[in-house]
């Protein structure tokens, strides 16, 4: 079954916000951890964000303090709220869950580019 797509990426200058939005069941989100990743030009994907089916969070040293993962069981979705933008930032962004990273399964991913 096709996923949806991530949305909400888009250009901001530095010190900007973004919101990134997933879509994702509720079976899966009640099932399986969820992720978000990155991936720069030239740069292998990298893991940014994780929450756990009981909501404990982890992220990566250079977005910690900066970059936020909730979901919305009602919604049936998985949020990044990533505040204080920097160019370093600039990268499409992915997200999964653990079934999908086990079926080697990825959305099409978001452009987020932060720059002047």
């Amino acid at each position: 079954q096709a996923q949806l797509a991530e949305s909400g990426g888009g250009l901001v200058q530095p010190g900007g916000s973004l919101r990134l939005s997933c879509p994702a069941s509720r079976d899966i989100l009640a099932r399986y951890a969820m992720h978000w990743f990155r991936q720069a030009p030239g740069q292998d994907r990298e893991l940014v964000a994780s929450m756990s089916t009981r909501g404990i969070t982890n992220y990566h040293a250079s977005v910690k303090g900066r970059f936020t993962i909730s979901r919305d069981s009602a919604k049936s979705t998985v949020f990044l709220q990533m505040n204080d933008l920097k160019p370093e930032d600039t990268a499409v962004y992915y997200c999964n869950s653990d079934y999908g990273l086990a079926a080697k399964s990825w959305r099409q991913g978001t452009q987020v580019t932060v720059s002047v």
